[in-house]
């Protein structure tokens, strides 16, 4: 899914991978799903992004491997949503180390407040990306917690291949 042009031949890792992950949406959509959030009308209305982007950008990041495509019941019908690979996964680091970044480089918004990552094997807020900072295990998504103060919730994330149940079924 090229963004400027195509990168997939480069021998540059970097740029392979900004063909990849280059557009902005791609990594708030794998972050949502990580959360569990993979159904089409969910990410739509908590990405706030039009339904042909967030389809394209879909239908993209299933053909580049970083998601996948899982049934699920709503009432009495069977839906699809997205789910992530183990490569959207691997992105969890990533993820976590672009917030770290943005908490100590970039003004918090009224209303805002820090995120923490919480490793749920320890319990203990972790200040890195990849590894806890309190244990020294390595960081997988289904082991994680974000605290968001400024949505008073804390999300758990999940493991690939997984949607979080419907309100519904909880």
């Amino acid at each position: 899914m090229p963004l400027r042009s195509d990168w997939s031949d480069e021998l540059c890792p970097i740029r392979r991978s900004l063909d990849v992950l280059g557009d902005p949406w791609v990594l708030v959509i794998i972050r949502d799903v990580l959360h569990g959030r993979g159904r089409f009308d969910t990410l739509r209305d908590n990405l706030r992004i039009s339904e042909a982007v967030l389809s394209r950008r879909l239908h993209g990041m299933v053909d580049a491997g970083l998601l996948t495509r899982v049934d699920y019941r709503d009432g009495g019908r069977t839906r699809q949503g997205y789910a992530a690979t183990p490569a959207a996964a691997e992105l969890l680091p990533v993820l976590q180390q672009l917030a770290l970044w943005g908490e100590k480089h970039t003004p918090t918004p009224a209303n805002g407040g820090h995120m923490s990552m919480i490793h749920r094997e320890c319990g203990q807020e972790t200040t890195q990306g990849e590894v806890c900072s309190s244990c020294g295990e390595i960081l997988v998504p289904e082991q994680m917690t974000w605290v968001k103060p400024w949505k008073n919730a804390s999300d758990n994330l999940v493991a690939p291949g997984t949607l979080a149940p419907l309100a519904t079924e909880a």
